[in-house]
This record gives C-alpha cells, sequence and structure tokens, in this order.
C-alpha cells in the first residue's frame, strides 16, 4: 500500500546489488506501490507478491573490471523519475557497480546469523556490536580498492523465531491482541516486517548497495531445527500452522534472496521468476504453489547455485531444505542435487580455477568431539530405531541440535571424496585451495584437512557465526571442550563402542574458537590466499570497531595467530 501522505513512490527496501558479472549486475529494491525503477538507463517494472511491490533490474553493457557508481529512479504512470538513492544527505560513498577483471586481489567478506539490528534487539540481550554495521563504517572510511568484490551470508538473515520487542508489538497490532514472549511469525506478510527492520538499518542498506552480495538460508529463516530429522519432520508438518509458516518462508526467501542469486542467464530460464513477470496482478499464488511443492519434494526447486570470480569459483549449497530424512538413506542433499554439486566442482577445476569456494550454512568439519558425538549419535538412531536407546538418541539430535554434516555421515564422506579427487588431481590441475565457508555455530574457527596426505590442493574449513547475535555460555563452553584432546579421545573411544564406521579424513585447528560477532575476509590472488577474521568490540571511548583477531595464510605455511 503506498504510504499516505506520498505523491511519488517510494524506496522501502534497498537497492540491494546482487549477481555481479564482468558485464553485468542486478540490482533489487522493494517501493511502497506499482512503479518503474530506473537504475543507469536500465528499466524494469514493480511485481507484486501479498501486496508488496518489488522489483529486480538487469544492468548490462558493463565493462569488466570497471566501477560505476549508479543512482535510483522511481516513476509512475509515465511521470518524470524521481531520483530515491542515494539519499542527498547520506554520509557514505556513492553506491557502484565494480565488476570482476581488474588485476589484483580478489576480496571476499564472509559471515552468518545477524539477529535484527542494534536499533531493534532487546539492550538487556547485551548482544555485543553488529560485526556488519562495523564493516560498512570500517570499508566507508577506506579506500575504494581495499573494499570486497563479494560478500557471502551464509545463512539467518533474519530469525523467524526468535523477535524483537518492536516486532512483537507490530504482530500485536496485526494480530489484534498481545504477542507473547516467545511469539514466532506466521505468514509472507510477517516474513517481510523481518526484512524491513533487518535490511533498513543505515549501514548496512550502504553496505549491501554497494558490494555484490551471495545469500542461503539455515535454519531460523524457517524455524529452529528446521529438517533436522524424520521424527522432527513429522512432529511439525502434523502442526496446523506449518503449511503458513513453511510457505511464507519460502516464499518471503525467493522475493528476498533466492530470486538476486540467479545469474542473467538463470533468469531467463527460471520458469518461476517467468510466472512471476508474466502474471497479471499479484503473484502471490505462483510463490505459493512453488512453496508448497518445494515443501513437499525438494526437487522440484534448486537453491544451490554457482559464482562466478574469474580465479575463484564459489558452488553455494543448500544444505537445509534438501535433506533425505529417512534414517536408513539420511543424506544433506539428494542424489541429483549432490550430483548438480559434484558436476559443478568438477567443471570449475577444469576450467583451471585457482580457488575452489564451498559455501554451506552447516560446518563440513567440526570440533573433533562434537564430530563424533554425531557420528555415533547418528550410528544409535538408526541402529536403535523404533526402541528405547533411539527414541532417547532422538530426543538428544534434537535438543543439542546434531545436525550438521557429521549427522549426515554418508553425506559428509561424499563430500570428503570430492574434495579429496579435487586435491589429487583427478578432475583436472588441483586448485591452490579448497575452501568449505560455514556459519550457524556462533563461534569462528579455521581448520584444514591434514590426512590423508599427499593433496596438491590446500583443503580447509572456515566458519565464522555470528554478525549480529551471541553464544550462550554453556555453547561456549561446549566448544572449547570439543577441541580438546582429552574430549576427542574419550568421543573417539565411545564411536569405537558403539561400532562407527571410521573415517580416513582428519583434520587440525589453526585458529580459534573466537566467540563475540566477527566477519571473516578471503583474500585471493593468483594461487595465494589468506584468511582474515574481525571481532566487534568497543574501543576505550566506547566506540564500536572491528579488531583484528586472526591472520592465516591458505596457501603457505600457517603463521602465528594475531591475539592482539
Amino acid at each position: 500500500m503506498p504510504l499516505p501522505g506520498r505523491e511519488n513512490p517510494v524506496l522501502l527496501i534497498g537497492p540491494l546489488l546482487r549477481h555481479v558479472d564482468p558485464v553485468s549486475a542486478t540490482v533489487w529494491v522493494e517501493t511502497d506501490r506499482p512503479c518503474e525503477v530506473q537504475v543507469l538507463g536500465r528499466r524494469a517494472r514493480t511485481f507484486t507478491v501479498g501486496g508488496h511491490h518489488f522489483a529486480l533490474v538487469l544492468v548490462e553493457g558493463l565493462e569488466p573490471g570497471s566501477t560505476t557508481p549508479y543512482e535510483v529512479h522511481l516513476s509512475t504512470d509515465g511521470g518524470e523519475p524521481q531520483r530515491v538513492w542515494p539519499d542527498a544527505a547520506s554520509p557514505f560513498p556513492p553506491s557502484r557497480i565494480r565488476t570482476p577483471g581488474r588485476p589484483g586481489p580478489f576480496r571476499i567478506a564472509f559471515g552468518s546469523c545477524r539477529y535484527a539490528t542494534p536499533s531493534t534487539v532487546d539492550a538487556a540481550d547485551g548482544i555485543p556490536p553488529d560485526a556488519l554495521d562495523c564493516y560498512a563504517a570500517r570499508l566507508a572510511a577506506q579506500p575504494e580498492d581495499e573494499w570486497p568484490d563479494a560478500l557471502v551470508l551464509l545463512g539467518d538473515q533474519v530469525y523467524a523465531d526468535e523477535l524483537t520487542p518492536e516486532t512483537r508489538r507490530w504482530l500485536s497490532l496485526r494480530r489484534g491482541r498481545p504477542a507473547p514472549a516467545d511469539a514466532q511469525v506466521d505468514d509472507f506478510e510477517d516474513y517481510t516486517r523481518l526484512y524491513a527492520e533487518s535490511w533498513s538499518d543505515p549501514q548496512v542498506r550502504w553496505l549491501l548497495s554497494t558490494i555484490p552480495s551471495s545469500m542461503i538460508f539455515d535454519d531460523h529463516e524457517m524455524i529452529d531445527d528446521w529438517n533436522t530429522s524424520a521424527a522432527w519432520r513429522r512432529e511439525v508438518t502434523g502442526q496446523d500452522w506449518w503449511t503458513r509458516r513453511i510457505c511464507g518462508g519460502l516464499v518471503s526467501y525467493w522475493v528476498y534472496q533466492h530470486l538476486g542469486n540467479l545469474s542473467p542467464q538463470e533468469l531467463a530460464e527460471d520458469r518461476t521468476w517467468r510466472a512471476v513477470r508474466e502474471r497479471p496482478g499479484d503473484a502471490e499464488a505462483v510463490l505459493q504453489a512453488m512453496a508448497e511443492a518445494a515443501d513437499r519434494d525438494p526437487r522440484s526447486v534448486r537453491w544451490s547455485y554457482v559464482r562466478h570470480w574469474g580465479e575463484a569459483r564459489m558452488v553455494m549449497v543448500d544444505s537445509r531444505a534438501g535433506r533425505v530424512l529417512e534414517e536408513s538413506a539420511r543424506a544433506m542433499l539428494d542424489d541429483d542435487e549432490f550430483a548438480w554439486v559434484e558436476a559443478a566442482v568438477r567443471r570449475a577445476v577444469d576450467e583451471g580455477v585457482e580457488h575452489l569456494v564451498l559455501g554451506t550454512s552447516l560446518p563440513w568439519l567440526l570440533p573433533h568431539a562434537i564430530h563424533e558425538v554425531e557420528r555415533w549419535n547418528e550410528t544409535l538412531v538408526r541402529r536403535h530405531l523404533g526402541r528405547p536407546v533411539g527414541w532417547a538418541s532422538e530426543r538428544l539430535r534434537q535438543a543439542a541440535d546434531l545436525e550438521h554434516w557429521a549427522a549426515f555421515g554418508d553425506s559428509f564422506e561424499r563430500l570428503g571424496r570430492l574434495l579429496l579427487a579435487v586435491g589429487r588431481g583427478e578432475h583436472g590441475r588441483a586448485p591452490a585451495t579448497a575452501l568449505v565457508l560455514s556459519g550457524d555455530v556462533h563461534h569462528a574457527y579455521a581448520a584444514e584437512l591434514v590426512a590423508p596426505d599427499g593433496l596438491a590442493t590446500r583443503v580447509h574449513q572456515l566458519t565464522v557465526s555470528p554478525l549480529h547475535n551471541q553464544a550462550p555460555h554453556p555453547i561456549r563452553v561446549g566448544f572449547r571442550i570439543g577441541w580438546s584432546r582429552w574430549a576427542r579421545r574419550l568421543t573417539a573411544a565411545v564411536s569405537r563402542l558403539t561400532r562407527v564406521a571410521p573415517s580416513e579424513l582428519d583434520w587440525t585447528k589453526h585458529a580459534g574458537p573466537y566467540f563475540g560477532n566477527q566477519l571473516g575476509e578471503l583474500v585471493l590472488h593468483d594461487r595465494r590466499a589468506s584468511f582474515r577474521l574481525f571481532v566487534s568490540e568497543l574501543d576505550g571511548a566506547g566506540e564500536e570497531q572491528l579488531r583484528l583477531v586472526a591472520e592465516l595464510p591458505l596457501a603457505a605455511p600457517v603463521a602465528a595467530e594475531v591475539t592482539g
């Protein structure tokens, strides 16, 4: 609905700079009414979903390695376009599109788990400074050639099951009754509130307008423990609210996140996007049908995708929606999806990339003790299904969130075989690095695969979480213990007692665990690579800042950590 008292269309959210390649870019916006959106002379009409209005502008004809400042103009009914971005009073540098292809390093910023914004959370929660806010302020003060080329957000951009006081008040007005402290969102309209709350933050709004972003969901965008197990799914799908919730979550994810992940070619081939654009009026029914089908049969929608970054290639893996949950055939991805990932990796190596990046919201390599717990838990549930031991193990699985790659043992090993084949040069010249980027676990660490040895590729797990949240004290203690040698020996002994199938894979931790709000950076140049980790904090004057806590070479001998 148009904002009252406004004659001209208003930009509500955005712009977000999304897919960028050497010659084109997409820019996403939400407006308060149907209108035409212009960016660098390219036009797009808004489409409507649930009474909300969005546009994705395709900007073509850019030069490789170029930098192009841009503005956003809106117009209705043939009227004169009005500039709505940037604001004349903005303290930030102009938004710009910088295409790949220039000489020098390629920089990737990444992280996950951003709970609302500092201005809307409850101060009593004691959440540290927002790392993404701090990062935006840091970049605005730096030369442009030091800005990252890509921003990778690895899940939980919004929290559907943990609401701020302001959103609870909004829900109370919408529902006509007080929203309890544990209130959760219910449908697409509720989800639009979450994105407006999170993406309207001034610092983050500028950051998303000028650094191309790639996104994938995790559980909190739908509900905590989403698709943990077959038992969890049977229980939740029996609730009368589930269809509204999952459809609202998937429809909003498609609109706000997934659409911008697609390349121009993928957009042209996407049947859902064509149906939305061709439908007169509101397209919510089209997306509702898509979401219902995706929940019933994950094969009906592919949420995974690929980013081409010159010497680097990122394969973003959906590790939530496409799971196979039957205990006899548990898999993080079904066979078709895994085959697609394997093909994308082989193609990247065959085309000679120097750095293979795998994005997955859930870590592949966990602290050793936690890995062992998840492996024997899965074994016990499967072996004793329908009996007391199996029931107790399932309760533990859900209570302790034992649902990472290790809890899908066959998929853990299959991904390992893929990366070993890459590192051995079985699909072409081995890249310098294979980097698994993840979030979810509310702490940060860097680990490296060390067995089997003899690989020509350095294989790393880089986990950075959260951007804006916190880890309760028991989680901090648990993850510190999880990396300890005695806990590893103890849990490995339990795994042997429960006859868990052993793995040839082993890894070592190079940095971490770090707690607090944090953001990671990769710097890739030729066959060199390094990882930097920043943690947000307040300085002596009470000002928010990022502090460098670790800097590691990824394709050279490991250096000492930075702790000062």
